[in-house]
């Protein structure tokens, strides 16, 4: 379940597998269905942990700190490193931005985490 702080309006993230990795000290593997409606943003934060993005459908702008943005399409997948700040946003004003998160974490730390 999503933190309330870390709710945003226009973005839904339904959980799909969250499970303990067997003859690890506390790992969990973590997928998330994320769904961004129509000109919906995630502000600047970053994940203590690596994240993998793969688009199920639609267009979204990822934008790393200090980067150029990149446009991510369907069947489109980006990693991205452990601290990374970054924000990603659906630039269309029709159509959701649907995509899959894949976290790999120590037991309840792969949350995002907020950077102003």
């Amino acid at each position: 379940m999503m933190h309330p702080a870390e709710q945003k309006i226009g973005i839904t993230h339904t959980p799909l597998l969250k499970s303990e990795l067997a003859k690890t000290a506390q790992q969990e593997v973590i997928v998330w269905d994320t769904e961004y409606l129509p000109g919906a943003t995630n502000p600047r934060h970053l994940h203590p942990v690596a994240i993998t993005f793969h688009v199920l459908s639609g267009s979204g702008v990822w934008q790393e700190e200090g980067k150029a943005p990149v446009v991510l399409k369907t069947g489109d997948s980006l990693f991205v490193p452990a601290g990374t700040v970054h924000t990603h946003w659906n630039p269309s004003t029709t159509q959701p931005l649907r995509f899959l998160e894949f976290i790999v974490a120590e037991k309840d730390k792969g949350r995002s985490i907020l950077r102003p």
